[in-house]
């Protein structure tokens, strides 16, 4: 099925295509993805919400972040990480608990920082997904959305990679053993130690 102009440009934002700053101009980007002004200016709208991008009197552009807004996103989503862990622990079956295993060994052997970023990102949202908590997973993948953006993911550092890996492992362990205390505990850990590493990064960029 054909992506929606407003997924293509979205992951086009997530990538890193347009950067904070470029202004988005409705000729400019029906232009780019063969439509017409309507659904471009229906997918602003849409990003506007995501709060991807933001109007200014010159019109619309691609949003940055402030060190403070980013604290501001990781503050909601060390909890909300905690609660879907707690959740996932349990409420999590069979099923769920395999494909977190499985998303954990997706994990191993792996340099290539994108696809570290991408496979992580495929753990939690096993977990999310263990949760069966539909509120809480669309929450969590709208505030993911924000962090897709940076140029540098936190797990290129190998340092962070390898603690990662075994704060995943602590994580898969509380989830099996169904302790929904530790299961929160360890996923508000890891997320704050994420959350410190992205601001070592941002200050690095710029």
């Amino acid at each position: 099925m054909p992506k929606s102009v407003y997924e293509r440009l979205r992951a086009d934002i997530i990538s890193g295509e347009f950067m904070p700053g470029d202004a988005l101009a409705e000729i400019a980007l029906g232009a780019r993805y063969g439509t017409s002004r309507t659904p471009i200016r229906e997918a602003l709208q849409r990003l506007e919400s995501d709060t991807l991008v933001e109007r200014t009197p010159r019109g619309m552009q691609v949003k940055g972040s402030t060190p403070e807004e980013i604290l501001d996103i990781y503050e909601v989503r060390i909890d909300l990480e905690g609660l879907a862990a707690r959740a996932a622990a349990k409420r999590r079956n069979e099923l769920d608990l395999a494909r977190i295993k499985a998303a954990r060994d997706a994990m191993s052997n792996i340099a290539d920082p994108a696809r570290r970023a991408d496979t992580n990102r495929g753990f939690h949202e096993t977990i999310w997904a263990a949760s069966h908590n539909q509120t809480l997973i669309d929450q969590l993948e709208r505030l993911s959305l924000h962090l897709l953006r940076y140029p540098t993911t936190t797990l290129a550092v190998e340092e962070r990679w390898e603690s990662a890996l075994a704060e995943h492992d602590g994580l898969i362990e509380a989830i099996e053993n169904r302790d929904s205390s530790a299961a929160e505990e360890l996923a508000e850990l890891h997320m704050s130690r994420a959350r410190d590493m992205r601001l070592q990064l941002y200050a690095q960029e710029r």
